[in-house]
Parts: C-alpha cells; sequence; structure tokens
C-alpha cells in the first residue's frame, strides 16, 4: 500500500483545513488508518484513527471535538476534517494505515509522505 497526504497548507487560527490520504493498492479497504503528526522539535504523535470499515474514530483529547477523521474506501481515501485550528495544531501532519486499529505508531507499516500544516495566531 503506498499513501499520499495532501490538503495541508497555512491557515489561520479558528479556519479549517481538510485532509485527504489517497491509497494505491486493493487492500487498503482492509486497514486501518491513522493520522499523526509532528512539530518541530517534538516526538510524532497520535491525531485521529479510523477502522477498516470505517464508522466513528478515536481521537487524542487534544483534538477532540474539532477533527473528525472519515473514510470513502470506494475512493481508497481517508479524510482529516480540521476545524477551529489552533496555533498548536502546526505540524507535519502524517497518514499511516495498518492492520489493527490503533493510536501506537508501531501498529501501522504503511506511511505517506506527510503534508505540513500551518496555523497563524
Amino acid at each position: 500500500v503506498q499513501l499520499q497526504a495532501s490538503g495541508g497548507g497555512l491557515v489561520q487560527a479558528g479556519g479549517s483545513l481538510r485532509l485527504s490520504c489517497a491509497a494505491s493498492g486493493r487492500t487498503f479497504s482492509s486497514y486501518a488508518v491513522g493520522w499523526f503528526r509532528q512539530a518541530p522539535g517534538k516526538e510524532r504523535e497520535f491525531v485521529a484513527a479510523i477502522r477498516y470499515s470505517g464508522g466513528g474514530g478515536y481521537y487524542a483529547d487534544s483534538v477532540k471535538g474539532r477533527f473528525t477523521i472519515s473514510r470513502d474506501n470506494t475512493k481508497n481515501t481517508v479524510y482529516l476534517q480540521m476545524n477551529s485550528l489552533k496555533f498548536d495544531d502546526t505540524a507535519v501532519y502524517y497518514c499511516a494505515a495498518g492492520p489493527v486499529y490503533s493510536t501506537q505508531i508501531s501498529s501501522y507499516a504503511y506511511w505517506g509522505q506527510g503534508t505540513q500544516v500551518t496555523v497563524s495566531s
């Protein structure tokens, strides 16, 4: 599975962005997908995850109520809708796919290249 993250950019605090994670490979619909982010000088951290079948996602406390993860398996794409963005959301965002629905980086075998999100205060 190859993943391509896109949709990042520069946005003012309080604004919104939608990230996309497009996948190649017929087995994508059988994988859980997670979004992670890494700010300069910080470790990569979990943001959100969704099961292979879709449904409600699981979120880090820092983004709960502001971010929504969803997927369209007919398009081999997972989305991360980010609303009410804060300066602290500034980071490179990565999508990842793996067989286990998890918050752990080690659970995900396939990673996209990352997309930069910058929130200005």
